[in-house]
């Protein structure tokens, strides 16, 4: 399994040689999100649609 400075360094190193300071960091963001929701979602930490639904209705308000 790779280390976090490896993922990083790869995500890093694929991006365009005029990728912006902000394209990378949204990069390495969207990554970590993948991970985390990946990591959730194997400890059975889930919630189903409607659930979802209900709580960006409420922030709706």
């Amino acid at each position: 399994m790779a280390t976090a400075k490896e993922i990083m360094a790869k995500i890093i190193q694929d991006q365009p040689d005029d990728a912006s300071y902000e394209e990378i960091l949204r990069e390495l963001v969207f990554e970590r999100m993948v991970e985390k929701g990946i990591e959730d979602s194997r400890k059975g930490m889930l919630i189903s649609n409607e659930e979802m639904k209900k709580r960006i209705n409420s922030w709706q308000k």
